[in-house]
């Protein structure tokens, strides 16, 4: 059964429930206001807004016997006006939940642990525990319920037929209260988890610099729209590409011919096209590596990577291929663990400093979702803890934390950041308003469907009295 209607049905299980609740309890004489609260939990605002105009509009008799099965007020009042007036004040409270913003009505809803693990994308693995994950079963929908992520990233190990992924993905968000983003690094030619498994049936691209020597948009444009299209059958939702860095120094060896280009203007204009192709596909996309790794000649997954470039240099190259992207509509910005001693300090990368996160939303004007790279590297790993890696992304800026080396001491050190006052809830919220605004826009974030989990919890809390 699919999600859209697997998710009514714990609504229904509870308006079953609660209709017995509510007629035993109307039968006692004490338990009067018990029965208001179960006649209207669980009940869409309309539903309760279209009990009060049949409330106001039949005799004052009807009245009096609506008054004690929905509000339990009956025997309070021992008046159908005063009812009328309180089932009014309900009317009138759904009219103003309707005019707020469904985003901050869903943040409202959350805790401070649901919002912290928000800003946090991980694997399969990090979430269960399990060696490999290649199903979603009984234990992810255990740890997402516990853990309630706001993204996880695949890999080749976790890709293996069609079928099977997308029976995992679908899963996945059927135990999820809230949509995750369903992430997968899909960039074309080495860097391919989906492409490189022909049991998979996907279109295999040459690297994204074969396409950038054609100096045609178009070609760019079609591999997004392929690869986005193609990641979205399955059940994907944001590609970790395109790759927005200028393979400007020849003996880079981590970027190479992943980079559309050795000329800015060129790789700018082809990111900007991959970036459309994505976005008509339906399907999120990630401009990386800010503030561009094409330059650097360590590799951040072994070591600490460094540009001696100056702020302006990289204005005139390395930052034209993001500005484009941002442009051109991209959802996210993955910051590297580049440092950059020629604009901030000698010791700080890019993804904990928050002079570069700033000028990356100021100066770039980027307004979406920035999510680290992944921070199990040794870029971080080998001078920060995974806690202390956390808590200094959030507070220079970050929204997102891709991968710490150990998710849980990460989610811990930022919780005990934001109780203990270094970090304010106020700065979580910011984060999280732009996951949820993210997911909103894109259709993974319903705030009904919250309802419907609500509905679910109480039903399970019924059924464990």
């Amino acid at each position: 059964m699919q999600k859209k209607y697997r998710r009514f049905l714990p609504l229904v299980l509870t308006v079953f429930l609660l209709a017995g609740c509510a007629e035993a309890v109307s039968d006692s004489s004490a338990g009067g206001s018990t029965s208001a609260a179960a006649s209207n939990l669980g009940k869409t605002k309309s539903e309760i807004a279209a009990q009060t105009e049949e409330s106001d509009s039949s005799s004052a008799n009807s009245s009096a016997a609506a008054d004690a099965s929905e509000d339990g007020a009956g025997e309070e009042t021992g008046s159908g006006e005063s009812t009328t007036e309180e089932n009014t004040g309900v009317e009138s409270a759904s009219l103003t939940a309707d005019d707020t913003d469904p985003v901050q009505d869903v943040l409202s809803q959350m805790t401070l642990e649901e919002k912290i693990y928000q800003m946090f994308f991980i694997t399969p693995e990090q979430l269960t525990g399990v060696v490999t994950a290649t199903v979603a079963g009984q234990t992810t929908k255990d740890s997402i319920e516990k853990y309630p992520v706001g993204g996880i990233i695949y890999f080749s190990q976790n890709i293996q037929s069609r079928d099977q992924v997308s029976s995992m993905l679908d899963n996945l968000q059927s135990f999820s209260k809230i949509d995750v983003f369903t992430g997968v690094d899909e960039e074309g030619g080495t860097v391919s988890r989906i492409g490189s498994n022909p049991d998979m049936g996907t279109t295999s691209f040459p690297p994204m610099y074969t396409i950038g020597e054609t100096k045609d948009p178009n070609k760019a444009y079609q591999v997004g729209y392929t690869i986005g299209s193609e990641c979205t059958e399955l059940g994907f939702n944001l590609d970790f590409a395109p790759v927005a860095d200028v393979y400007s120094n020849p003996e880079n060896t981590v970027i190479g011919h992943r980079a559309f280009s050795s000329d800015a203007n060129t790789a700018a204009e082809m990111v900007a096209a991959c970036v459309r192709g994505f976005t008509a596909s339906g399907m999120l996309c990630t401009l990386k590596h800010f503030p561009g790794h094409g330059d650097t000649l360590t590799d951040s997954h072994y070591g600490a990577a460094s540009t001696n470039k100056t702020l302006e240099e990289l204005r005139t190259t390395e930052f034209l291929p993001f500005e484009s992207g941002i442009q051109a509509g991209a959802e996210f910005v993955m910051v590297g663990h580049i440092l950059t001693p020629n604009i901030t300090d000698s010791s700080t990368p890019a993804s904990l400093s928050p002079d570069m996160i700033a000028i990356l939303r100021n100066e770039l004007q980027f307004d979406g979702i920035i999510i680290t790279d992944a921070m199990n590297m040794e870029a971080v790993t080998d001078y920060y803890s995974p806690a202390e890696a956390a808590v200094k992304a959030i507070q220079a800026g970050d929204d997102m934390i891709l991968m710490p080396s150990d998710f849980h001491s990460a989610y811990e050190g930022v919780l005990d950041a934001v109780e203990s006052g270094q970090i304010t809830e106020e700065r979580i919220d910011e984060s999280v308003t732009r996951i949820l605004q993210t997911k909103y826009d894109s259709g993974l974030l319903d705030p009904e469907e919250q309802q419907d989990f609500a509905s679910a919890e109480f039903s399970n809390m019924y059924i464990r009295v």
